[in-house]
């Protein structure tokens, strides 16, 4: 008889996860690439439809990865030394689920096998965007967006 072998994010925490294994957590969806403001009061956060200047609209990919934290200072690489800060990433991302011990969502490409999943299934930023070059910064409160994207 075989054994069946559960998938590392059933059986590794984070930490435990290797370089690859973390990577290939990112269900491409370009949510943690939108523009975020927050409420200097309450220190809400709300997410608006401006993607950062380097996201792919299409692919929802970054078109910098590897050289993102050299053109855009405010850009936050997700490590286990921040797992603390990960509150702000959207519901649905693999990485805040799997720290709060919940399961992938069943249209994660990880559960389906194919990176569309996450497009088809509407849970990505796909053409649902603008560049934050082409709207001035004292408009992003015009681009809050509630129930536009399944955030």
């Amino acid at each position: 008889m075989i054994a069946q072998v559960s998938p590392y994010w059933l059986v590794k925490t984070l930490p435990e996860m290797t370089k690859e294994e973390w990577e290939s957590l990112c269900d491409g969806c370009g949510k943690c690439c939108l523009q975020k403001l927050e409420d200097e009061e309450t220190g809400d956060l709300y997410y608006t439809d401006i993607a950062c200047q380097y996201l792919d609209h299409e692919s929802c990919r970054c078109t910098s990865y590897e050289t993102r934290q050299s053109k855009v200072e405010s850009c936050i690489t997700l490590s286990l030394s921040r797992l603390d800060e990960f509150a702000w990433l959207p519901s649905s991302c693999a990485y805040r689920l799997l720290l709060e011990g919940k399961p992938l969502p069943e249209w994660h490409p990880l559960i389906t096998g194919r990176q569309e999943s996450v497009h088809e299934s509407g849970n990505s930023v796909r053409n649902n965007v603008v560049c934050e070059r082409d709207i001035p910064e004292e408009n992003w409160e015009d681009h809050i967006i509630e129930g536009v994207i399944n955030l």
